[in-house]
């Protein structure tokens, strides 16, 4: 009885001594590496200071706010630590920040990046959309203008203070007109605010330049070297926008061998990661949310605009729609997080999601390609509840159900670039209206629904 017992207790010891193991070589580079990135964008890209960030973004995984953090004001960098596992992230103007995980910080910054100049021009001094100057004489009479300030101002409440929501900005477009707005302290017109995930509808308008320019077209073999060898050569960009490539893909935030993580935290290259990964299903068949193959996108992107690559996103969407707030970080390759890693004002956003409302036109101009709006806004066949379309969220509802949705308590017409921590563009488009909601919530305690359904009655 007493050897069963050591073997037992034996078998137990070194099932701990082995489950400790695996997390002390797991989680270090991932906590690390979380940290270092988010306080690095936070604190050089929209002027936060460190311990809203603490209190704040490094709340959401537990210990990561805990984390030793050495930021450097005088180059600009990040360093976080845990059992001996270092992370660094680099600021760099224009370009925001980039976390080291396989190449030289010396090396990075050599590489060489043409930006454009901000147009010649004071955006407070130009009249709305593409000027910050609102003129109140334009904004339309039958709306009930106490109504949409009240559900705004709600949108700012905490149900619960043990779960703070951390809104940081709302804004209200309703017929091009911006006809509401609030900040939190610290924040204004000009505070950029992470888009996450929201970053994959820019890479939406970026690809539908491209096609508008005639260098791509949806349904062309994605152009991969990677693939021109095996059965991945089948993959179109129609399958990557539209999130239904096939590739094997984990998009999993709690697990830290996940796909998600392995390219995020662990490679230089995000794009050459997500492009190594097999096939597992047949293209166009299963829709796989996935932030690997916006990158390759955003690498196709590179490929085609080469040495203007950089200055792409400002000359041909950002610029002219007066998003001149707009940042988006590349990893230490050089190429865009263009699944991920943008900010911009709330106003910025706000112009994005009219840009869309507008069938791709701006002030009489057309940035993206007729028609281009219609297809990436058209349910993929792949998507269960019809909730995607070509990295954009939808809210169809299922083909025999339209009452099972994505997204409850919204219409079925709803239009969604949709972000980690409830950030959301919201566009309505029989109402036209564009919502902006900003923030900081983990714990999906923030109610889009309330405000939207408050903003629509308040403009009938």
């Amino acid at each position: 009885m007493k050897r069963i017992l050591r073997i037992v207790l034996f078998s137990l010891l070194f099932i701990i001594l082995a489950v400790m193991g695996y997390l002390a070589i797991t989680f270090p580079p991932v906590m690390t590496g979380m940290a270092a990135k988010t306080m690095c964008s936070c604190v050089f890209v929209t002027g936060r200071t460190a311990e809203s960030v603490v209190q704040q973004e490094l709340q959401v995984f537990p210990g990561l706010a805990s984390l030793p953090l050495d930021i450097n004001h005088t180059d600009s960098t990040v360093t976080a630590s845990l059992l001996g596992r270092t992370a660094k992230a680099i600021f760099r103007k224009g370009l925001g920040c980039t976390l080291l995980a396989e190449r030289s910080e010396a090396d990075v910054r050599r590489q060489p990046v043409r930006l454009p100049a901000p147009p010649p021009f004071d955006p407070d001094t130009v009249d709305w959309p593409t000027g910050n100057r609102i003129r109140r004489d334009t904004l339309p009479a039958h709306i009930d203008y106490a109504a949409v300030k009240q559900a705004v101002d709600e949108a700012f409440v905490d149900i619960d203070p043990a779960k703070p929501i951390f809104t940081h900005a709302v804004v209200v477009i309703h017929n091009n007109e911006l006809i509401a707005e609030k900040y939190a302290n610290g924040y204004d017109i000009n505070s950029r605010c992470m888009g996450w995930s929201m970053t994959k509808s820019i890479t939406n308008a970026l690809v539908g330049i491209l096609v508008k320019e005639g260098q791509i077209g949806t349904e062309d073999p994605a152009p991969v070297a990677e693939w021109q060898h095996d059965d991945r050569k089948n993959i179109t960009v129609n399958n990557l926008l539209q999130a239904s490539s096939g590739l094997a893909w984990s998009e999993t935030y709690f697990n830290p061998t996940a796909d998600f993580h392995s390219m995020f935290i662990k490679s230089d290259d995000k794009a050459a990661y997500a492009a190594s990964r097999p096939l597992k299903h047949e293209p166009g068949t299963v829709f796989q949310y996935s932030s690997g193959t916006t990158n390759i996108l955003s690498r196709i992107i590179r490929d085609k605009t080469g040495d203007g690559y950089y200055a792409f996103p400002f000359e041909k969407l950002f610029y002219p729609l007066g998003m001149h707030t707009a940042v988006i970080e590349p990893d230490a390759s050089g190429t865009f997080v263009a699944s991920s890693y943008s900010y911009a004002s709330a106003r910025d956003w706000a112009r994005l999601g009219m840009l869309y409302l507008n069938d791709g036109v701006w002030n009489n101009k057309r940035i993206l390609p007729a028609g281009w709006v219609k297809y990436s806004t058209t349910p993929n066949t792949t998507s269960p509840m019809q909730e995607y379309g070509a990295q954009i969220w939808l809210n169809r509802g299922a083909v025999n159900d339209s009452t099972n949705v994505k997204y409850k308590g919204l219409p079925n017409e709803a239009i969604l670039f949709d972000g980690f921590e409830e950030n959301t563009v919201l566009i309505i488009p029989s109402k036209k209206l564009v919502i902006v909601r900003l923030g900081v919530t983990h714990n999906r305690n923030f109610s889009l629904p309330k405000l939207a359904t408050a903003v629509m009655k308040a403009v009938q």
